[in-house]
């Protein structure tokens, strides 16, 4: 299923699901209240609560043209956001371009960091550089949901605390990123003032198609007013989501509506291509990112400062 938040004519955001490409479905109407009306409650027990919204009749109450409302980000607040560095190209032709190695901890574990889960932006929304900022990046990256409570989880075990995957455009002020790195803590100011998300999270069954063992073949591609950059596959990712969740969840507890990061795909940012592939990011430039099986997840740029 693909679920979505959405806003309604009253102003009111709500849970629903796609029905077909016109309409949406409200979670809460269709199911005559046994369900929540949002996204973090639903997620709070979302193995029941995928079962029986899989058992509901799509016919009836409930039933919105996409046209005669607003598409939100799928998560508007994440409970929280950790943001991986987890595919091995993109690391290496980053560092590389700034005269350095990958370290060797890189290859012993995964690594995050956390990101402004309040900042948090869906397809169609604007994206306002900020003030001092004229080295704007995109990131294109897949992201993943935690569905269940869980601590001290084995990646044999994780696949099962995973409800569902999405696109992320991890939005990176890449002039202040340079300045606060060079004090050895962070991203911080350089990333946290938006973060794109969307435009549905697909619930993992249907990513089913395409799994080759324990990884996913799905086509990964960045475009900036309609020209490919970036060009990528998931399943070329060094440490997989079950990794990931592992090493986060060491001697910690994940919860429902947590949201994990992939990083950045191999050639997924202007960072890694290079400016005399593509300058940096203008207002007036428009983004999309596309994923097999997620859908497409499209920002505008505008000026900041407001």
């Amino acid at each position: 299923m693909k679920l979505i938040s959405y806003q309604n004519q009253e102003g009111k955001v709500r849970l629903g699901f796609l029905h077909n490409e016109s309409t949406l479905v409200d979670v809460h109407e269709a199911s005559k209240g046994a369900l929540p009306d949002n996204i973090l409650s639903f997620l709070e027990n979302s193995e029941e609560n995928l079962k029986i919204l899989q058992g509901l009749e799509t016919a009836g109450k409930g039933v919105y043209a996409l046209d005669d409302v607003t598409l939100k980000a799928p998560i508007p607040r994440p409970v929280s956001i950790r943001d991986f560095y987890a595919f091995e190209e993109h690391v290496k032709t980053a560092r590389k371009n700034r005269g350095l190695d990958v370290v060797p901890e890189w290859y012993e574990m995964p690594v995050f960091y956390f990101t402004n889960h309040l900042a948090v932006k869906g397809d169609g929304d604007t994206i306002h550089r900020p003030k001092n900022c004229r080295w704007l990046d995109y990131e294109l990256e897949i992201a993943c949901v935690i569905g269940k409570e869980g601590r001290n989880i084995s990646k044999e075990n994780a696949e099962e605390y995973i409800f569902g995957y999405f696109i992320m455009n991890d939005w990176s002020a890449r002039d202040l990123q340079r300045e606060e790195m060079k004090v050895g803590l962070g991203p911080a100011k350089g990333k946290d003032f938006a973060t794109s998300i969307g435009p549905y999270i697909v619930t993992k069954d249907e990513l089913g198609p395409y799994r080759e063992g324990d990884r996913y073949d799905l086509r990964m591609t960045a475009k900036v007013n309609g020209r490919e950059l970036s060009s990528g596959n998931f399943k070329s990712i060094h440490y997989t989501f079950a990794e990931m969740i592992e090493r986060a969840s060491a001697d910690v507890t994940l919860y429902p509506g947590e949201v994990f990061g992939s990083g950045t795909v191999g050639t997924g940012c202007i960072l890694e291509l290079g400016t005399d592939v593509h300058r940096w990011l203008e207002p007036g430039d428009n983004v999309e990112l596309e994923i097999t099986g997620l859908g497409k997840l499209k920002n505008e740029v505008k000026e900041g400062g407001f």
